[in-house]
């Protein structure tokens, strides 16, 4: 009975997040904000023995919102700074038709999934999609294609390898748990993602197609080259994207449970460096190096412009984080630890995972979670080879895909960054993450068929 109203009053938020955001035209921070307050205040009246008091769920709601300001804060407003720069000064535009040059127009969409590909194996895909995204505006411009279907294919392809290769936390914090091979997760993990990213990239094109948004570049290509006389080389353009992933990279290689660059300095010095929010701030001055002599006294202007435009990403992410601390404070994990009695092999820690991710919000929350309950059954489950242990990673990683939506940080740092509307946001982003991770567990139970 608890776990039928559980999930009854947690599908029902969704549904009231959802019509008041998209048809109600409320703003998603107010909205996500009161019915968090409302989710706690009821599961608190309703099951009193579980000591969600008012002053807890206000205290939730607060920390909820700060911890998640903690976490992707900075580096949010130091990435829409860099993209105001890079914006103003041309340097976007720049990389677009680098870009573009190397592989043609017609596959633009594919150029920028596979970046998000690379970007995401040492960099957060918050992070990684704040700092592409200038990319992802400019190549939607020069392309003449909506900035939906660019920023559904470089959330796909960040999302594929943030949920399946570590380094990133989620899946090297699940191979720790399962005691999975590193190397071995890392290898199945790279090659699982392409057909994830490649999954992404027709949805982009086939879905995301039909919802048009502008690319909105301040200036086109000659007006910029009209006022600046010439626009910013390539591999000064570059630099403050470049920069920032290769410290970050840097970081986690450094931290591999082999120290390949040992145990002393360098690797104090790789993981201060390399942190994203110090990455970020290095590209931040290195992108004020792109402005032109002529342009110097505007850098306070155009540096301002960045702040004020991250205002609403960091409101509504921090609701979002909010409603994910509330729900955190619910018994959800006990609610589907009955599922690993069903006998269905390899989509169990998948299907515990998305009903965790669809609930919860976080992918990394919903993979260490579902890696905890899924390691003292591994053994009796059958899965106690290399591959075995590596392809339960997997599955779970596929199932905390499924899917990004409201109370999701990413979902909102996806729609807020690429001007998507509310509606436009489910059918881009959750859609095509839900038929990502749908995807992979199709390939990874096929696959467990012959081991």
């Amino acid at each position: 009975m608890q776990t039928v109203l559980l999930f009854s009053l947690i599908i029902l938020s969704v549904v009231v997040m959802v019509i008041a955001i998209s048809k109600w035209k409320l703003h998603p921070f107010i909205v996500m904000t009161l019915i968090a307050l409302a989710v706690g205040l009821i599961w608190g009246i309703i099951y009193p023995e579980s000591e969600i008091t008012p002053a807890k769920v206000v205290d939730t709601v607060k920390s909820g919102f700060g911890s998640i300001m903690t976490s992707i804060g900075i580096v949010i407003l130091c990435g829409t700074i860099i993209g105001t720069i890079l914006e103003k000064t041309g340097a976007a535009l720049t990389m677009a038709n680098s870009i573009l040059k190397l592989v043609g127009k017609k596959n633009s969409v594919v150029a920028i999934g596979a970046m998000g590909y690379v970007t995401g194996i040492p960099v957060f895909c918050d992070s990684g999609f704040v700092v592409l995204s200038p990319i992802s505006r400019a190549l939607a411009a020069q392309s003449n294609i909506s900035l939906a279907v660019m920023a559904t294919a470089l959330s796909g392809g960040l999302y594929a390898t943030h949920c399946l290769v570590p380094p990133t936390p989620g899946p090297i914090a699940m191979a720790g748990t399962l005691e999975a091979d590193l190397g071995l997760t890392i290898l199945v993990g790279l090659l699982v993602s392409i057909p994830a990213v490649i999954v992404s990239i027709i949805y982009a094109k086939l879905v995301a197609s039909k919802i048009d948004i502008p690319a909105n570049s301040e200036y086109t290509l000659d007006e910029l080259k009209e006022k600046y006389g010439k626009l910013p080389g390539a591999v000064h353009s570059f630099s403050p994207i470049i920069l920032p992933i290769i410290l970050i990279a840097l970081s986690s290689v450094a931290s591999f449970p082999s120290y390949p660059f040992g145990q002393g300095f360098i690797l104090k010095f790789l993981n201060f460096i390399g942190n994203p929010v110090v990455a970020l701030l290095l590209g931040v001055f290195l992108a004020m190096t792109l402005i032109p002599k002529s342009e110097k006294k505007n850098t306070l202007e155009w540096v301002t412009k960045g702040v004020v435009d991250s205002a609403g990403i960091l409101a509504i992410t921090g609701a979002g984080g909010s409603f994910g601390a509330i729900l955190k404070l619910l018994p959800i994990a006990d609610s589907v630890g009955g599922l690993v009695n069903t006998g269905i092999g390899i989509l169990i820690p998948f299907i515990i995972a998305m009903i965790l991710k669809l609930a919860m919000g976080a992918s990394t929350v919903a993979m260490i979670t579902t890696a905890g309950m899924m390691a003292p059954l591994m053994a009796s489950m059958g899965f106690t080879s290399p591959l075995g242990k590596v392809l339960v990673v997997l599955a779970i990683g596929a199932g905390s895909m499924v899917a990004s939506h409201a109370n999701d940080s990413y979902f909102w740092v996806v729609s807020q960054f690429s001007d998507m509307k509310t509606e436009e946001a489910y059918k881009c982003q959750t859609g095509m993450t839900a038929v990502m991770g749908i995807s992979i567990i199709i390939l990874l139970f096929i696959i467990s068929l012959f081991i």
